[in-house]
Formats: C-alpha cells, structure tokens, sequence
C-alpha cells in the first residue's frame, strides 16, 4: 500500500514538473520571437540593408538561448544595384556626421527614384557599426529603399585601371586629396555597376529620363557631378583610363571635369546650346547645363536668398547647391524663406523637419 502511494506521488510530482516544463518553454519561446527582431548577439535589425549574419544569441542572466532562422544576410551591393539602375552617392572622408544638405540630396533622391535602390557609400562607415544608421540618420529610416555600404578604396579599386595607381600613391602628399579619392571612386562605381551618379548637394526634383548622360555644367565644360551609365561603358572605362594616363593632383578638377570634358572630346564636339535642347554624341546624352546647373557657380548665393517668385526650374532634373562654393558659410533656417528653405520644403521634408531646428524669430 506504501509502495503505491509512492508511485502515484512521483507520477503526480513528474506530472506537475512537466506542466511546469512546458509552460515555461512557451513563454520563453514568445519572449524570445519578440527579442529576435530587435536584439541578435549584440546586432539589431538593419533598416536599411536586412538582417545581420545569422547567429545564436544566448542571455547569461536568463540562462535562455534562442537560433535565429529564416533571417536573409546582409545584402551587398552586387546584390542591391544588380539591375544597372540605381542611384549612387559617396562620401570619401570618414565624416559619419552628415550635414543636412547631404541628407536632403539622399532623401530627394529616394522620394524621386521610388522604385530604384539609392546606395550611399562611406569610407567612415564599416561592417561592425552598420547598426547604428537608424540613429545615425532617421530621416532617412523611413525611406526602404535607401542602402547603405562601407567605402573601401583598395577592395573597390581591385581589378580595375585604378588599382596599380592606387597602390603607389601616398594620399598625405596629394593635394585634393578628397576630391580625388571621391572622383576616381565614383568613376569605379558607376562602371562596375552601373545606374546614376550624384554629388551629395544635388537635390532631385524629378527623374532623369536617360541612361547613358553626361551633364554640361556650360558649353565649354562637362561635369561630373551627375552622370550615369550602363554598366562597363566604354566612356567609364576611358575616362578610368584617363585617369591614371593623366594624374596631377596639382591641379584641381584635373581628374573630374577636366577628365570628363577631355574623354568626351575624343567621341565628339562639344555641343554649344542656344536654347534647352540636350544633344547627342553617338549613344552618349549631353544634358544641357538647364538640366542640373540652372543657377551657375558663380550665382550660388542665389539659393540662400528669399526671392519675390519662385522658379520653378520646369527644365531641371535637379539642382547642384554648389557646396563647394559655400564651404559652410551659409546655412538654412527655418523660416528664413530663401529657395533653398523652400527646396528643403518640398524635395526633402522629413530633412526640414528633423534637423533644421526651430523657426526663426
């Protein structure tokens, strides 16, 4: 009699511990489902580029441990621009701090270009701090289609006309340094992958309707600012060539719009433009300077003052601010009612309303 009240006390005891056991697992389950969204071994959802590597996340003070499956990899850019089609920025210094200009010409890019990826390449950026870009730039958050990569000069030079010059050249004795890295590296990008090249203060206003282009900044000078190319063209492939055959960091623009306007001569003349035309050269655009450069350099100051009407720049797939130029001496405010504020308003609000700061009294 003993004996079987002990065995129906243990089967109770097992029982009970089994209940236990599984209601445990299932709310440890739930938790779990709800934290793997948002915390992974240290790495959260990236969301811009998708999940970070797959991985086993264990918590030392709850002794839990939970696999993450299904999770896709993070996309590279082979991955993202495969189509030929997207949109490129870079930024060649290791700045991770992006001045509002730089964002509104993302953000205008990615409501312009909805259904192409917009990838912004940054030297200060790397594999293991990509998390942080929704803090980063959450005017950006928003925007799925905008990508994010780290800039790296000797892996992107590799296998190209610019890998041999890259590996004897000493960046500390170059003058320009900046704009030479950030030319040679648009040049690479744009071939190896394709799609449109823009500077970081062009702000879109509506999409370029070409794809093999060049813009005229006037008729005795090409940019490149903005351009765009299929893939492996032979105009990328020249002007990388040119490149190298023609180094002088003396002398500035020489390997950027000296280098365009030099290559495109070799497949015709430089057209002059009477009116708003674009011309041909071959199977080659050349998008009149009305296109991006309404407001030629030496009139920059012209998009920091208030004007009695608006242009409506009806002939403009954008707008180049001439930050160059500028170099930071003069800012947008709100309320101050000059076009760039206006600019601002209607190409990049979330910019506007995010990182402008309060109205002006």
């Amino acid at each position: 009699m003993l004996n079987s009240i002990r065995i129906a006390a243990f089967l109770l005891l097992m029982v009970t511990l089994g209940f236990f056991y599984s209601t445990q697992r299932t709310f440890l389950t739930s938790v779990g489902n709800q934290l793997q969204g948002f915390i992974i071994k240290g790495k959260v959802f990236n969301f811009i580029n998708g999940w970070s590597n797959n991985t086993e996340v264990s918590s030392v003070e709850e002794n839990v441990s939970m696999k993450t499956t299904n999770t896709p990899p993070l996309r590279t850019p082979s991955e993202v621009l495969k189509e030929g089609n997207g949109i490129i920025f870079l930024e060649s210094t290791d700045r991770m701090k992006l001045p509002p200009l730089v964002l509104c010409a993302v953000e205008s890019a990615a409501r312009v270009y909805k259904d192409r990826p917009v990838a912004f390449f940054m030297k200060g950026l790397n594999d293991t701090n990509t998390e942080e870009l929704k803090r980063l730039f959450p005017t950006l958050s928003s925007l799925s289609n905008v990508y994010f990569f780290p800039l790296k000069f000797e892996e992107l030079f590799t296998d190209t006309p610019l890998q041999s010059w890259y590996s004897k050249i000493n960046p500390q004795q170059q003058s320009y340094w900046t704009h030479v890295s950030a030319d040679g590296c648009r040049l690479v990008l744009i071939w190896k992958y394709g799609g449109i090249y823009l500077d970081t203060d062009v702000i879109s206003i509506r999409t370029i309707p070409k794809q093999n282009f060049i813009a005229e900044e006037n008729s005795q000078s090409s940019s490149n600012g903005v351009f765009g190319f299929s893939p492996h063209h032979l105009f990328t492939q020249k002007c990388m060539d040119g490149f190298v055959q023609n180094y002088n960091s003396q002398i500035w623009g020489q390997q950027g719009p000296i280098l365009f306007t030099r290559v495109i001569k070799t497949f015709c003349d430089l057209p002059r433009f009477n009116d708003k035309e674009d011309a041909m050269c071959g199977t080659i655009d050349i998008l009149n300077p009305q296109r991006f450069y309404p407001i030629s350099y030496p009139a920059w100051r012209r998009y920091y003052e208030v004007w009695n009407k608006l242009p409506t720049f009806e002939n403009s797939y954008g707008l180049h601010l001439w930050n160059y130029m500028n170099n930071g001496k003069i800012s947008v405010v709100r309320g101050s009612n000059v076009l760039a504020e206006h600019l601002y308003k209607t190409y990049c609000p979330s910019t506007y309303e995010e990182i402008l700061g309060p109205t002006k009294q």
